[in-house]
């Protein structure tokens, strides 16, 4: 029964190997100088105090392949899910073959185990290659990033650590679930492709934040929570100012909302939103006297009237416990879609 899964399944094995193969070879060729690279301007930029430069250069210039080897590892369990675990089952069930087998001394629990054992276990290995060669590759980046693409940010959070792991595993057995329900290879696969997409769309919407409870807390406003000051327009507009999802002294973390406060205490933007700030655009330290304002003297005037930031997030050191805790719940649903499909296949399959 092995041998027999085994010839059905190398074809896609071999063709998976050698995509893997190219990725790694060109990560380990790259990897080297980006990290070199990314010592070297840390090393230059550290005795002026001038690293934020350095990190939005250096992110800027590589982060066409900083999305596209996260993309790379996100897409794995769809794929997997699509091409893997949605056919598995039905090709024998279209073509009748599984009766054959069945009807040669082999059970179909043992028929079902030894199918998801030996290609979920390719699989699995599949994805816990490219989970550590893309997260050793992109290590600098991920120091570096901007706040929307930090390391606990949902679209990074999904291509690091472990948890890649466990969507395949998930994403495998999902479609072979599937495809026993439908017996029909197409639906099956569109099925699988959609089920899967809204969980992964669910996951760091509804139930990543509150695996653990956030933490909330005001932080005077400055460059790093802060967009602005800047004025719109000519003749001496106001000052517009608006929130980032970043809070000072908290570099990497996952910030749920970001809240401008009036000296009132009173929210009067979110996230993103621009607001007018009271402080004169035509003197003093906000006014572009010369050139451009101040900005570091401008926020400090703004943070003397009174006006704070008021964010909620989850730190960046909860990252390893957030990637067991969802791992494991993916973990919980593989097992229980694993029984599942056993119980189907005995009882309701012919």
């Amino acid at each position: 029964m092995i041998w027999l899964t085994w010839r059905q399944f190398r074809g896609s094995a071999t063709m998976t190997a050698a995509a893997l193969v190219i990725l790694t070879v060109v990560l380990a060729l790259t990897g080297p100088d980006l990290a070199f690279r990314y010592a070297a301007g840390i090393a230059g930029c550290t005795p002026d105090d001038t690293c934020d430069q350095f990190f939005d250069g250096f992110f800027d210039e590589h982060q066409l392949p900083f999305l596209a080897v996260s993309l790379v590892v996100l897409a794995l369990p769809a794929l997997i899910g699509i091409f893997w675990g949605a056919p598995l089952i039905i090709r024998e069930l279209e073509a009748g073959t599984h009766l054959l087998v069945w009807n040669q001394s082999i059970t179909r629990g043992r028929w079902l185990a030894v199918k998801l054992g030996l290609t979920g276990l390719v699989a699995m290995a599949a994805a816990t290659v490219s989970g550590l060669v893309v997260p050793w590759w992109s290590d600098p980046l991920d120091k570096s990033a901007v706040p929307e693409l930090a390391l606990m940010a949902p679209l990074v959070f999904g291509a690091r650590g472990i948890a890649p792991i466990g969507y395949v595993a998930f994403a495998f057995v999902l479609g072979v679930t599937v495809g026993m329900l439908v017996r029909r290879t197409l639906p099956a696969m569109a099925l699988t492709l959609a089920a899967f997409a809204a969980i992964q769309f669910a996951m760091p919407l509804l139930v990543r934040p509150h695996l653990m409870p956030p933490v909330s807390a005001t932080f005077e406003v400055t460059r790093v929570n802060g967009v602005g000051p800047h004025i719109k327009g000519r003749g001496g507009g106001p000052v517009y100012i608006s929130m980032r999802p970043a809070v000072p002294g908290h570099t990497g973390a996952w910030v749920l909302s970001s809240d401008l406060l009036d000296p009132s205490g009173r929210t009067i933007a979110g996230m993103g939103e621009e607001t007018p700030a009271p402080v004169s655009a035509t003197s003093g330290p906000c006014a572009p006297v010369g050139g451009p304002p101040n900005l570091d003297a401008c926020w400090l005037e703004i943070n003397r009237l009174g006006y704070r930031q008021r964010a909620t997030y989850q730190p960046l050191e909860r990252f390893w416990p957030f990637q067991w805790i969802e791992t494991g719940i993916y973990a919980l649903l593989t097992l229980g879609l694993t029984w599942f499909s056993f119980w189907w296949i005995r009882r309701r399959l012919s």
